[in-house]
């Protein structure tokens, strides 16, 4: 108790007095029933509405319906067995988790049981009342994972390249989730974002067999109550995910409800809801997305997840002769830029940076989950009208959203070269073969990662010196210190501590924020050098210098960390450490690491076993490279051994 009093103001300054005081006056209603009353549990119909009147009536989609579509686009042989082999999955009942790996979830699941424990949520029970942070549930984001219906796409693009009609199972799973999940009732009410894909991906499922003979009345009924009740409960719990959130849930509810009010004009709240979710959607976006196009978040993931979600917005306010404001048109086109500048060509992938839920909610392609390339095209295409890389399956997301596909010709890309983005921190030493990422700022909002001063280096195609990951966000405590913390990144670390003090879920105290950053390059070397103010629950003097040198035509990096620490007992008695993270390959593709400190003897390498997570649930087993000293200089060469 002594602890959370001690706490409680640097709590407050992270969140800021009207998101403090809101969330507390949510959890005071919460636990004494009061919010229960919002969320009524028996549904009428307040609205004449039928699929007749639905079909004639409902705002344009990307497309009017599958028989509307244009030619299919040409997928490639690959392409098209790797999706026949995952429909041939989803029904024989496996499904595709965090787009990542599969689990037989079987024919007659019933949606509130958790595929990694076994625990069964009680499908009664209000949602309000259901423990979301609970060890014996488990991660409750297995539960969550097929209720988001990501799986219909899979589906329908296989419907529409092979001639077989899946209308049966879309609609077969979509009717079974309706019977077993009362409204407000279980744990898929209990994330009004959950929700809110849910309806985007129902929706999309309705427009593409809005002519199918599957689509009856009856079902066309159970379906529309179903998305109605839903988009009350979004509307009714906006304010948590705008007021005490503020990240991509609540980018996700408005949008939900601007689209569910635009494309649903039948429903008695569709203006207000559309009105009413553009609003926000602008302020939100305005909010969340820096002003050089960095993200709040600091993570790619979730950026690539605002990328796709304002994707959606633009397109369809355009077909329904909408617009939205040139500053968020302007902030989309810095963050387009910003994903650009840190993508890996070959391989679409950008660094494995910030927290990763293994998010793609909209699956309109046969990538990889970590190419990137789909959903920056999109976005390139709705601003320019070309395409942003050359012919590929990632052109495949144009097709469903009604545009014109040339296989990629004519398409117009973003020159990369080495940029500073100083507002969010984020930093590119970039040459045509190999490129450094390093992140060194401010946290002018939660960080969810010790990771300053964080270093990537990626050379063609391979991420040499990597990033972990983020692994879960409810497993037990030493991975999640590991994943979040310090430890997990390629910077120093005193002793056994983090950058910053770990608080509850999601919580960090004493941030640790950027002093300074300059980016140079003469005729050899691309040079970044940044300072920043860490370990300040430690001691408020801590600060740690790091200068990059980037060879221009040879595989090398130069690195020099310092540490400015005061003299003092406690703090000397802490191990320097200078982590680092390799590629499996790095010493088979000739690469060599080697530190001496501030006498310029050699530092002996420490290894250790450690994780690292690609996806969301996934951890691997990896080496950490570690150099120890006393000292607080550390000269590191990171090079190809032939080239030395």
């Amino acid at each position: 108790m002594l602890q959370k009093l001690q706490t409680l103001p640097l709590l407050l300054r992270n969140m800021g007095w009207r998101a403090f005081r809101f969330r507390a006056g949510y959890e005071l209603r919460k636990r004494t029933g009061l919010l229960k009353g919002d969320f009524p549990t028996e549904t009428r119909v307040a609205f004449d509405f039928s699929l007749d009147r639905w079909k004639s009536g409902s705002g344009r989609f990307f497309f009017n319906s599958k028989r509307e579509l244009p030619a299919p686009f040409e997928l490639s042989t690959e392409a098209s067995n790797q999706l026949q082999t995952e429909v041939r999955r989803i029904t024989e009942g496996q499904f595709l988790f965090f787009n990542s790996f599969y689990l037989p979830l079987g024919a007659d699941y019933d949606w509130q049981t958790n595929p990694g424990t076994g625990f069964r949520y009680d499908p009664k029970k209000h949602w309000t009342e259901i423990r979301e942070l609970d060890p014996a549930s488990g991660d409750i984001k297995f539960v969550w994972e097929k209720s988001r219906f990501t799986f219909l796409y899979p589906l329908i693009r296989y419907d529409y390249y092979s001639g077989e009609d899946q209308a049966p199972c879309v609609f077969g799973q979509i009717t079974d989730w309706i019977e077993k999940n009362s409204l407000n009732c279980g744990p898929n009410y209990v994330c009004s974002q959950e929700i809110s894909l849910r309806l985007l991906n129902w929706t999309f499922a309705l427009h593409y067999y809005k002519h199918s003979p599957t689509l009856t009345e009856e079902i066309f009924g159970s379906v529309i109550r179903s998305i109605y009740w839903q988009a009350r409960h979004v509307a009714a719990n906006i304010d948590f995910s705008r007021i005490a959130v503020r990240n991509n849930h609540a980018i996700t509810e408005c949008l939900c409800l601007y689209l569910t009010g635009l494309l649903y004009p039948q429903f008695p709240e569709s203006r207000d809801w559309r009105e009413n979710g553009k609003r926000w959607l602008e302020e939100e976006g305005l909010y969340q997305i820096y002003p050089d196009g960095t993200y709040l978040q600091f993570s790619n993931n979730y950026h690539r997840v605002t990328i796709q979600l304002f994707t959606w917005a633009f397109m369809l306010a355009e077909a329904n002769g909408d617009s939205f404001s040139e500053p968020l048109r302007d902030r989309l086109r810095k963050s387009l830029n910003l994903l650009c500048q840190m993508q890996d060509l070959p391989t679409g992938h950008l660094p494995n940076y910030g927290a990763n839920d293994g998010a793609l909610f909209f699956r309109l392609n046969g990538c990889g989950y970590r190419d990137f390339r789909p959903q920056l095209n999109a976005l390139h295409y709705y601003f320019t009208g070309k395409p942003l890389y050359g012919p590929g399956p990632w052109q495949e997301d144009l097709f469903w959203y009604g545009k014109e596909t040339t296989a990629g010709t004519g398409f117009s890309p973003v020159h990369q070269t080495s940029r500073s983005y100083e507002y969010g921190g984020f930093h590119v030493l970039r040459d045509p073969a190999r490129f450094a990422f390093i992140r060194c700022g401010n946290h002018p909002d939660r960080p969810s990662q010790a990771d300053n001063l964080h270093l990537d280096l990626w050379l063609n195609g391979i991420n040499l010196m990597r990033d972990a990951g983020s692994y879960k966000y409810n497993t037990s405590p030493g991975l999640l210190q590991f994943f979040t913390g310090t430890n997990s990144h390629n910077t120093v670390q005193l002793g056994d501590h983090d950058q910053m003090q770990k608080g509850g879920r999601f919580v960090w105290y004493h941030w640790s924020q950027a002093v300074s950053a300059t980016l140079s390059e003469d005729h050899e070397w691309i040079v970044f050098e940044g300072k920043t103010h860490v370990y300040r629950h430690l001691h408020p003097a801590i600060f740690h210098t790091r200068r990059v040198k980037q060879h221009k035509n040879r595989p090398e990096w130069q690195i020099e960390d310092t540490l400015d620490l005061p003299a003092l007992p406690t703090l000397d008695l802490l191990p320097r450490r200078q982590l680092w993270h390799p590629h499996p390959q790095f010493r088979d593709l000739g690469f060599r690491i080697a530190s001496s400190g501030e006498g310029g003897d050699p530092l002996p390498i420490q290894s250790r076993e450690v994780w690292y997570s690609p996806a969301y649930g996934v951890k691997e087993p990896a080496i950490q490279l570690c150099f120890q000293q006393p000292g607080n200089y550390f000269r590191t060469v990171i090079y190809r051994e032939d080239l030395a």
